[in-house]
């Protein structure tokens, strides 16, 4: 039996419950991509300076690594109780692990700092399962602009993020504070803004089925149609993780400085979601795997002008980015737009959540890898490393699908 595909919940959700609570989500993905950027950022300039470059990339490891084990503590306590009680504890473990990360930063310690990563991660976790509780309050048609919507709302914490950079370096030196301790404290604000937006999600609706008892999890990876937009997601973040690691840390190592640093992440993360719409709207229209194959060629484009130019910073490498960002953007959205088809509705919770798992998880080994390989091959062995891996999905979405699939691309 072919499980039902992802639609508006049975009874229609008001409009203006579904304006409030996406609004709510929306500003909650927001806070958490601002607190991410500014202490992985900063985490990793840290680490390098006191381990050295092959350890650059372990605070956006620790950070995936409590992103993964989030998602999977998210799906299962969002089947539990509900999305709100959900998000407010993951925000909440998220403010105690911006603290931790700040104790790390002042005192130069790198177990202090990876420790508080991986709780700034669990509250990330639940923040990017956000996208499906969108998607499930819109009709047939709607659903990928309404995920979407959630992704693109990264855009004002990916302008944030890296803006916030230098100023808050030059805060706490002002203060005589050690300079990158400054955007860590800035994670601390923005994460407890994300726990006062759980305050704005509705207390009399269940997005996403809380109260009953919840099938799904692992056991529907067994499934060729879930497995399918799983190799998408996780081939998109592998490729991406694996070269924007390194970016930050290309361009101290040739000088420039922290302004530099930001301005590049920013043409990134602009790609990354400031373009969700058009992607919800190539969804909507023309079908997941049109998408997801059009990432795919935008990935290996970004991979392929990373490895022509790696010292361009105003010009090839931030064109690069940008690329790098939207070809994930797509293939993210395309890939959980044809998760949300082939999930009924009482596991949707623990089988996205248990997706997201293995996504981050696949992203927290890039993360670690991408350091060493780094250290022996630079920048351009690093790039022509993640165009391979945006290259593995067409070995699937291309293969005969299941009915339920090919109606949803």
């Amino acid at each position: 039996m072919t499980p039902p595909a992802l639609a508006a919940p049975p009874l229609p959700v008001p409009v203006p419950i579904r304006r409030r609570a996406v609004f709510a989500l929306c500003a909650g993905v927001t806070m958490m991509n601002t607190a991410m950027l500014a202490a992985t950022t900063a985490g990793s300039l840290i680490a390098s300076d006191e381990a050295g470059p092959g350890f650059s990339g372990l605070p956006n490891a620790a950070g995936v690594l409590g992103t993964a084990t989030g998602a999977l503590l998210s799906g299962r306590l969002t089947a539990r109780v509900g999305r709100r009680a959900a998000l407010f504890r993951t925000f909440s473990t998220a403010v105690l692990g911006a603290l931790i990360t700040v104790s790390g930063a002042l005192a130069s310690s790198l177990p202090l700092l990876l420790a508080g990563m991986v709780l700034l991660g669990v509250g990330n976790a639940g923040a990017q399962l956000s996208r499906y509780a969108a998607a499930e309050m819109y009709p047939d048609g709607k659903q990928g602009t309404g995920l979407a919507m959630v992704v693109w709302a990264g855009t004002a914490g990916a302008l944030a993020g890296p803006v916030v950079l230098d100023p808050a370096a030059g805060a706490a030196a002002a203060n005589g504070l050690p300079s990158l301790s400054g955007p860590v404290v800035v994670a601390v604000l923005v994460t407890l803004a994300a726990v006062a937006c759980t305050a704005l999600l509705p207390r009399t609706r269940s997005l996403t089925g809380a109260g009953t008892r919840s099938s799904g999890g692992f056991g529907a990876l067994r499934r060729r149609e879930v497995r399918v937009p799983l190799a998408v997601m996780v081939a998109a973040h592998l490729a991406m993780v694996t070269l924007m690691t390194m970016t930050p840390l290309q361009l101290h190592e040739h000088g420039h400085d922290l302004g530099t640093v930001g301005w590049v992440l920013a043409a990134h993360l602009i790609g990354m979601f400031a373009l969700a719409p058009l992607s919800g709207k190539i969804v909507d229209r023309w079908g997941a795997r049109t998408a997801i194959v059009a990432g795919i060629g935008v990935l290996a484009m970004a991979a392929a002008l990373a490895t022509a130019a790696p010292e361009a910073h105003r010009s090839g490498v931030p064109v690069a980015m940008f690329l790098l960002g939207y070809g994930w953007n797509l293939m993210f959205v395309g890939g959980s737009s044809m998760l949300g088809t082939v999930l009924a509705p009482e596991e949707r919770a623990r089988s996205q959540g248990a997706v997201d798992a293995l996504v981050w998880g696949g992203a927290g080994v890039a993360s670690l890898l991408a350091g060493p390989v780094f250290g022996w091959g630079g920048y351009p062995v690093v790039a022509v490393l993640s165009g391979l891996v945006a290259l593995v999905p067409l070995a699937v979405v291309f293969r005969r699908q299941p009915a339920a699939v090919r109606s949803a691309s």
